[in-house]
C-alpha cells in the first residue's frame, strides 16, 4: 500500500514549538538509552520533502512480527499528519533509525488491511495512542520500518 492517509476535518492541536524543544532535549537521550518517558523509542531520521534537509525525531516504536519496527504518525491526535510522515512517503528509502546504540537504514511502507489491524491491536493497547485516535476522525497511519539489506 502507498502512503495515502489524507487529512481528517478535527483532531487535536498539532504539536508546535514546545514539542520542538522536547523533541530536542529528547533526541539524545533517546540515542543512548531507547527509551523516553518509560516508553520505548528511537531517533526517526528523514530527507525533508521540500527542503532536501535531514530531519531527526524521536518517536515511540513497537516490535513488528517480523522483526522491524512499527511507528504511528499521530502528532498526538491532530486533524493532519505530522511532517515527517509526508518525508517518509516522498523518500520511503531514504530513512534511517537510531536504536539500540546502532544507527540503521530503513525501508518504510505504510500498513493496511489485516496488517494494519493486527499492528493496530498491538498499538492501542498504549493508553495514549488509543486516546490519540478518539480525538481524530482520520485513520492514524502506521508505518512498518524495516531494515535495508
Amino acid at each position: 500500500m502507498g502512503f495515502d492517509t489524507t487529512k481528517g476535518t478535527r483532531g487535536a492541536r498539532q504539536p508546535g514549538t514546545m514539542m520542538r524543544l522536547v523533541n530536542a532535549i529528547a533526541t539524545p537521550l533517546v540515542r543512548r538509552k531507547g527509551s523516553f518517558a518509560g516508553t520505548d523509542a528511537l531517533v526517526l531520521t528523514t530527507i525533508g520533502r521540500k527542503t532536501g534537509q535531514k530531519r531527526v525525531n524521536p518517536v515511540n516504536w513497537f516490535p513488528g512480527t517480523d522483526g522491524s519496527w512499527l511507528i504511528i504518525a499521530s502528532a498526538a491526535g491532530a486533524a493532519s499528519n505530522p511532517a515527517w510522515y509526508f518525508n517518509i512517503k516522498a523518500n520511503p528509502d531514504k530513512v534511517q533509525i537510531d536504536v539500540g546504540g546502532k544507527s540503521i537504514p530503513v525501508h518504510a511502507e505504510q500498513l493496511s488491511g489485516d496488517d494494519r489491524a493486527d499492528a493496530w491491536r498491538q498499538i492501542s493497547s498504549k493508553p495514549n495512542f488509543a486516546k490519540y485516535q478518539e480525538k481524530t476522525d482520520r485513520e492514524l497511519p502506521i508505518i512498518r520500518l524495516t531494515a535495508q539489506l
